[in-house]
């Protein structure tokens, strides 16, 4: 039980006469992204290198002093509200501490009556800490004067505690600001919502956004909106499947390299950029990959492909893959996690996905699929959590701790990051991969967080394919 859904129901304590050697309690919580981002604001501890992973980050344990303080305090809320209860006055407390914990790990937390001093009422316990799989975490006693008379009553109701939920976002947009920004063709920005994207992209110093679409329209939502669009290049044509055209022109030209969705529908513009003769085809299937923001998971999340291939081959699977883990790196997720998904963990011939799963494992294993770590087929659960792996018995460095999932088909994979944006509080940025350029695909729904990470993905992947580039021509 959580300490939020405990609030307001009974609790007494046992005074120093009733409790004897050998009595036992226990608690057990999880550690969330929230309560690593809490003890180490508590603690003051500004190290980055102690905060949760972020995108360049090779690491997954939670900051050492997160770890200790966590580990204390449930302790303290054993002796507090169990044994002895309320009442009891802390003395002392001594933990050794055996291995880190993630955020997403349970802990169990056991106290143990090892003896009790009549004269000064104090009680010594034994405190170990587990962890799901029964490993100890912390070992140690603790030291408390027990209560002397009988309390019974209600929990505490506790007080709402704001935190900031997407570190992850924030830490990436930064990182992206402190380079030239990139040219970036805008296709119809002919709404409030998608030009003011492009502008406060610009104004971060993301993107150089050259405006496509009807000038005096564009500048008529500019004026609405409060917007100050003067200091940048605005191209005038009649109608969105023009602006979809000269905006894949501009590209195709090299006076952008990167391209972003406006108020027009996406068929337009992913029509421009397929044609054969004047788009931005390569030898590469064109996919779409979110990199989600989830609270609850400490890894950013990348689902791939939920908005352009509706039902993929196996050979589109190989193009899919690939484009996702080309953009891991770039973010500098150096050999990303690859959990290919099925509705099961076994292969059956009569799901294809699963054999798709075992082929793609088999390809990156002889080359096909090279720079990121793939296993599959998984059920969600198990690629996402590790405490669901175990349970199935399943052994694999990428199981509960995946950076990307790849889903069967569209409607599962959009679903999918649906879910967690609406239900679990996630952000969800998106970009199209396998073109001349990144296509950054923004929606009327989009947070401006969301909005300005999808922009920070695309620069910055952008940047690594040209550092590529000048490094293979040394």
């Amino acid at each position: 039980m959580s300490a939020d859904e405990a609030a307001g129901q009974a609790i007494e304590n046992h005074p120093f006469d009733e409790i004897k050697v050998g009595d036992r309690a226990r608690l057990t919580r999880t550690l969330t992204g929230d309560d690593v981002a809490l003890f180490a604001k508590l603690s003051g501890d500004v190290n980055p290198t102690h905060l949760e992973p972020g995108f360049s980050a090779g690491g997954k344990v939670a900051p050492a002093s997160a770890h200790s303080m966590w580990c204390g305090a449930l302790v303290s809320a054993v002796l507090g509200t169990k044994l002895p209860g309320p009442g009891t006055v802390y003395v002392g407390q001594t933990l050794r501490f055996h291995r880190r914990i993630m955020a997403g790990e349970t802990l169990t937390t056991e106290v143990t009556v090892r003896r009790k001093r009549e004269e000064d009422k104090l009680v010594v316990l034994d405190c170990r800490c587990l962890d799901q799989n029964e490993l100890e975490v912390a070992t140690g006693f603790a030291e408390v004067i027990a209560p002397t008379q009988k309390f019974r009553g209600q929990a505490s109701e506790l007080p709402e505690v704001s935190v900031r939920r997407h570190p992850k976002y924030e830490r990436l947009i930064e990182h992206a600001k402190g380079d030239v920004p990139v040219a970036t063709a805008v296709a119809h920005p002919c709404d409030e919502s998608s030009l003011t994207g492009a502008v406060d992209a610009a104004q971060a110093g993301l993107i150089l956004p050259i405006l496509v679409g009807p000038a005096a329209r564009i500048r008529g939502v500019a004026e609405k909106s409060g917007l100050d669009i003067g200091r940048y290049e605005l191209v005038d044509v009649p109608h969105s499947h023009a602006a979809a055209d000269k905006a894949v022109e501009i590209v195709r030209l090299g006076k952008a390299d990167l391209l972003m969705k406006g108020s027009l529908h996406t068929d337009e513009l992913m029509g421009a950029v397929v044609k054969k003769e004047t788009g931005l085809r390569t030898e590469r299937r064109i996919s779409h990959c979110f990199i989600l923001d989830v609270p609850s998971y400490p890894l950013p999340l990348f689902i791939t492909d939920a908005a352009v291939n509706i039902f993929p081959t196996l050979e589109d699977k190989v193009h899919i893959v690939q484009n996702a883990i080309d953009l891991a790196v770039a973010l500098g997720i150096e050999k990303p996690k690859v959990a290919i998904l099925s509705a099961v963990e076994t292969i059956n011939p009569k799901i294809q996905s699963t054999l798709d799963a075992a082929a793609l494992c088999k390809m990156a294993d002889r080359g096909q699929i090279t720079g990121g770590l793939l296993d599959g087929p998984f059920a969600l659960d198990n690629a996402i959590s590790k405490a669901a792996a175990k349970i199935k018995g399943i052994v694999s460095p990428v199981a509960g701790q995946a950076d990307i999932l790849v889903v069967p088909d569209l409607e599962a994979g959009n679903m999918l990051a649906k879910n967690l944006t609406f239900l679990a509080g996630a952000d969800a940025a998106g970009i199209v991969l396998g073109a001349r350029v990144p296509i950054v695909l923004t929606s009327r729904a989009d947070s401006v967080r969301a909005r300005m990470a999808s922009c920070a993905v695309a620069a910055l992947y952008v940047r690594a394919r040209k550092q590529d580039v000048a490094k293979a021509a040394e």
